[in-house]
């Protein structure tokens, strides 16, 4: 009798957590979809993968670091830097360290910046100029990536100093964000957008 006993109450708890993913309908899948679609909003590009040492108590340790630059080309771009024993395991580590290190850049209606800029990273310096409608992205190395994955489609810029594609990387991000919108100068001063421009 106890065991007929357990069995119903085992039976019994298996359809109730049957109808509780029933009146769920199927949440879980749609949280998924939900990620998905997040996750493919940002694209991401691997500027660097180097294969690094570190000199340890039994010899070198070999690991693989790799710069990722990650954006939405909606005006939000990081650099992101990661270690790992491997290629894939590093590449992950600097997307979600792209990911954290996310700056907001305020972009024209044609898709340019609103005022001439300069960025500094490390050894590495950056000029940024607005360009006019067709003029397209004039740069180089890493920090064509960057504005590209920013969103901007017409600037001119320009690598002074180093030629470390991390430290030019950082340089345009912090050149970018460094960007204000002609709104956020007038406030800043006091000032109303006409009495800005006369």
């Amino acid at each position: 009798m106890a065991e007929r006993e357990r069995k119903g109450k085992r039976g019994d708890s298996n359809t109730s957590s049957g109808d509780d993913n029933k009146r769920r309908g199927g949440k879980r899948g749609d949280s998924r979809k939900g990620r998905a679609e997040k996750d493919s909003e940002w694209q991401e590009r691997v500027v660097q993968v180097r294969r690094v040492t570190k000199v340890v108590k039994g010899g070198k340790k070999l690991s693989f670091r790799a710069i990722v630059i990650i954006g939405n080309e909606k005006g939000q771009v990081g650099v992101g830097v990661g270690k790992a024993g491997d290629v894939i395991g590093a590449v992950k580590k600097g997307v979600a360290d792209g990911k954290k290190h996310l700056v907001t850049v305020p972009l024209t209606k044609s898709n340019s910046i609103p005022h001439p800029s300069y960025g500094v990273g490390s050894g590495a310096s950056v000029m940024i100029r607005p360009a006019s409608p067709g003029t397209g992205v004039i740069a180089g190395g890493a920090v064509r990536t960057v504005l590209e994955l920013a969103g901007v489609k017409n600037i001119l810029a320009k690598q002074l100093g180093s030629k470390n594609p991390l430290n030019n990387a950082r340089a345009a991000v912090n050149a970018l964000d460094s960007l204000r919108t002609f709104k956020e100068v007038a406030q800043s001063r006091d000032l109303t957008l006409e009495q800005l421009f006369s």
